[in-house]
């Protein structure tokens, strides 16, 4: 199975060199109507982590003119929020009815930082669904044994291909797919868009995922300190919880913030006094991922009876962007 995802692929420009409105009609009537490639709901139990670029040169744009991509990538990135999460079994579907192609399985759910992969396999276990007129769709990342689609199977949009996984150039637990038309990868978000133009041409998705410029990933509480790594491994429930006699620390890892967004995390006790108060400085750059924490140990006759209420703010050019309070019984 190719592995082009990480491939330099440009949106292709729908207009014809007179900008003709009856090619652009024609395009999008082929084009296939983009189904979630996720058993998941966006901005609750998973996110959209990285949009294709749209930069031609070294640097990266998505198709808002945002920062939410990379260099040369040319697929949507659906996070799932942890390792623990991806055990329990998140379904990879269809985005459109088609038919199987090839497919590849047996590569181990491990982290590039952890283990090498073969040149050529950084799409890690997937497959590819052709949905006719020149167009396909390439899902990566699946994990190791589950992929359940056969080549030349035909598929409905919406059926189970396999489940999330770890395989491939990733660090962390998601499906990327790729949109191909005529083999040049295109952008469900902004088919059709002129080069440099911020949120123009149109959407393939039936229902598009909205552009959220950050956002908490996971939010919990814990009985000491959680780096990255574990929270990413574990997610929220399942940290060590906290008791009436342990530290008391709420945490929230957040995805997608920019350059100068100041995080700060409040936690309170039963009766609304502060317990914890974390203003961390603002952001140097933009941050694929943060992890913020606040906390306190447990006072000699350890913590009362009650609710813990921990409030999380993202501020930004003095406005507050991102919220999210979440609390724990004790």
């Amino acid at each position: 199975m190719g592995d082009s995802h990480r491939r330099r692929r440009r949106p292709d420009d729908a207009r014809t060199a007179g900008g003709s409105r009856p090619m652009i009609a024609l395009m999008l009537a082929a084009a296939p109507v983009l189904q979630l490639p996720i058993a998941c709901t966006p901005g609750m139990d998973c996110a959209v982590q990285s949009l294709p670029d749209h930069d031609p040169g070294p640097g990266a744009r998505d198709y808002a003119c945002g920062d939410h991509t990379y260099d040369k990538h040319d697929g949507t990135d659906f996070r799932i929020p942890s390792m623990a999460r991806q055990r329990a079994g998140v379904n990879v579907l269809a985005a459109a009815a088609g038919t199987v192609l090839r497919v590849r399985d047996g590569m181990a759910d491990i982290s590039m930082r952890d283990a090498a992969f073969a040149a050529g396999q950084d799409c890690g276990n997937g497959l590819v669904i052709d949905h006719g007129g020149g167009w396909e769709s390439q899902y990566c990342h699946m994990a190791k044994g589950s992929v359940v689609a056969k080549p030349g199977q035909q598929v409905a949009a919406g059926a189970v291909l396999g489940k999330v996984g770890l395989s491939g150039n990733t660090e962390f637990p998601h499906v990327h797919l790729t949109v191909r038309e005529n083999g040049k990868a295109v952008d469900p978000f902004a088919y059709g868009a002129a080069a440099g133009q911020c949120r123009g041409g149109r959407s393939l998705w039936a229902a598009t995922p909205a552009y959220r410029r950050g956002e908490v990933l996971v939010a919990g509480f814990a009985a000491g300190p959680v780096t990255m790594a574990q929270a990413q491994e574990l997610g929220a429930a399942q940290q060590p919880a906290p008791g009436r006699t342990s530290p008391l620390v709420a945490f929230v890892q957040a995805i997608g913030l920019e350059g100068g967004d100041v995080q700060r995390l409040v936690v309170t006790g039963p009766d609304g006094q502060t317990l914890a108060d974390n203003r961390a400085q603002p952001l140097d750059r933009a941050k694929a991922q943060t992890i913020l924490f606040a906390g306190k140990r447990a006072p000699a006759a350890g913590w009362p009876g009650g609710r813990y209420r921990a409030r999380y703010s993202v501020i930004r050019q003095g406005k507050e962007a991102i919220m999210r309070e979440f609390e724990v019984r004790l």
